[in-house]
């Protein structure tokens, strides 16, 4: 509002009060009808100020001529409550004798000459209508534009964070979304990524970043006609912003090559990219569908031996010569960072000879391991762990002809090997049972499937002893306790929920039966372990 709509507001009547309105509906890119309704407010403010508060004041703009025309209102009404805004029915109907009960007349008020404080009470109306429909109508605007990448001008900046000017409203560049050594000065453009539009207590708010690993997707978009046309596709990216990135696409046409189509003609595109960015390296790499590929890939320009997976717990261990360990690695860990950010798997990087001190430790722990339990001597234990044999479990549950079939076993071997395992078993159950009873762990609790002897005392020393206990746990703390058990998210579910079908007796039916005996003595040693005897006697079944 400027001094021309404050003199506009003071003298009403003349049709420069539709020209403000208009000018103001162009400016602030609202609907000319919000600006008349605000200006009709402030003035219907004024009148009930002159007036009386108590009495039912509207204002009307003629939207034609911009005559404005100030009214009382009176209901008509059978019971008067408030004598300021209704008026009895028989005193109604001497001044129109057609008025029913609910009925309005209005009474025609004097123009209101404008005071300075009057004009400024309008002005601040008007302002704060308007206000609230340019945030109203920016919201509308941008809440279906999140994932794209807009252009704007920097309007203040204020303690880091910088407020952009996108046109048709303002957004929010936070200093944590910012380029490292990144500053910007008013008058500045500036390009963003749109990444959230929300309500907030001052209104709608558009917030910017600059770091997302979304924001370079959508630059090597604009960049890349391949990647538009959606003949590429990039599948992941990861970024240290402002220092270096790495970027995983695929072609879905075969007569194409996407790291290529990406870099461009003498590196013109990904160069392009780089400008925008503020210098940041960026790695253009090939996805592939195996893991393993495509985390040596994502390892260039480092050079890769070999790899292990580990499918179940996400990892992965690389080996690389003595002297790429640093390029591996990269600075401050960089490379391997981006790396497994990009993989989604941990990656463990181990030169040539720290993995071979690593094999050698790893076999010659389990070779005692097996001279230890078994009561073997070491060329049996070396052949046991040499054929990939990594626990006495493994041993005791494996199928007979199996184990024969290692060259220097027959059958005899086979069978004693298999005793001596399962006593083993056995006898370790027993004495983690008598440890869990010296706990004060219940019985109940001992019958939950999965939870084996040694789980129990676990959660014995961690103060879990009878199943509410139990249940009153949550799976992620759960798998905190047992991290050595290879329990998953849904076997600890199940292990939680178990323990709380007491609470639900109407489940009970539902829940396996349990053994009962007729005394409440412990189980004795060879009922201790649940796997420690064969379900079967065949000799084919093996433990899970």
């Amino acid at each position: 509002m400027n001094v021309l709509e404050s003199e506009a507001v003071a003298g009403f009547g003349r049709v420069e009060l539709l020209q403000v309105a208009d000018a103001v509906a162009r400016e602030k890119g609202i609907d000319r009808e919000i600006v008349i309704e605000a200006m009709e407010q402030a003035i219907q403010h004024a009148g009930k100020r002159k007036f009386g508060p108590e009495h039912d004041i509207r204002a009307e703009i003629d939207r034609k001529t911009g005559d404005v025309r100030l009214r009382r209102y009176l209901e008509v009404a059978d019971d008067i409550e408030n004598p300021s805004t209704q008026i009895p029915v028989e005193d109604a109907r001497e001044r129109n004798p057609d008025a029913q009960i609910g009925d309005f007349l209005t009474d025609e008020l004097p123009p209101i000459e404008f005071g300075r404080i009057a004009a400024q009470t309008a002005k601040q109306v008007i302002v704060q209508k308007v206000r609230e429909a340019e945030r109203e109508r920016q919201y509308e605007e941008y809440k279906d534009r999140v994932g794209e990448i807009v252009n704007g001008i920097v309007k203040r900046v204020e303690y880091g964070n910088v407020t952009v000017d996108l046109g048709r409203g303002e957004a929010l560049l936070r200093r944590d979304e910012l380029l490292p050594r990144e500053s910007f000065r008013r008058g500045d453009r500036v390009r963003a990524y749109i990444f959230d539009v929300r309500q907030e207590p001052r209104g709608p708010q558009v917030f910017l970043s600059r770091t997302r690993p979304e924001f370079m997707s959508k630059l090597f978009a604009q960049e890349v006609p391949e990647i538009y046309d959606q003949i590429i596709e990039i599948k992941a990216v990861a970024r240290d912003p402002g220092s270096r990135a790495k970027i995983a696409v695929l072609s879905h046409d075969n007569s194409i090559d996407p790291v290529g189509a990406c870099v461009g003609m003498r590196g013109s595109r990904v160069q392009a990219v780089v400008n925008e960015l503020q210098g940041e390296k960026i790695d253009i790499i090939q996805w592939s569908p195996d893991p393993a590929t495509f985390v040596v890939n994502a390892l260039a320009p480092a050079e890769v031996i070999k790899v292990v997976l580990d499918e179940e717990g996400q990892r992965i261990d690389v080996v690389v010569p003595d002297d790429q360990l640093s390029l591996a690695i990269g600075r401050r860990g960089q490379n391997v960072r981006l790396a497994s950010q990009l993989s989604g798997w941990d990656i463990d990087i181990l030169t040539e000879h720290e993995e071979s001190e690593r094999r050698v430790e790893e076999f010659r722990s389990r070779s005692n391991m097996f001279i230890e339990a078994l009561d073997v001597d070491d060329v049996i234990a070396h052949l046991l762990v040499a054929e990939g044999f990594a626990s006495v479990d493994d041993v005791a549950f494996v199928p007979q002809e199996e184990l024969a079939a290692i060259e220097g076993f027959d059958a005899e071997v086979a069978d004693q090997l298999r005793e001596r395992a399962r006593d083993f078993l056995s006898e370790r159950d027993r004495a983690m049972t008598e440890q869990r009873l010296k706990l004060g762990v219940s019985n109940e609790l001992a019958e939950i499937p999965r939870l084996t002897p040694s789980m129990l005392v676990t959660l014995g020393e961690h103060g879990v002893k009878t199943l509410d206990d139990l249940a009153d746990l949550a799976s992620d703390e759960l798998l905190e306790i047992l991290p050595m058990a290879d329990l998953s998210s849904d076997d600890a579910d199940s292990i939680i929920m178990a323990a709380r079908a007491h609470w639900f007796p109407d489940a009970e039916s539902d829940q396996p039966e349990t053994p009962t005996s007729e005394s409440q003595e412990p189980p004795s040693s060879t009922d201790a372990n649940p796997v420690s005897e064969p379900q079967t006697g065949d000799d084919s079944e093996s433990a899970s």
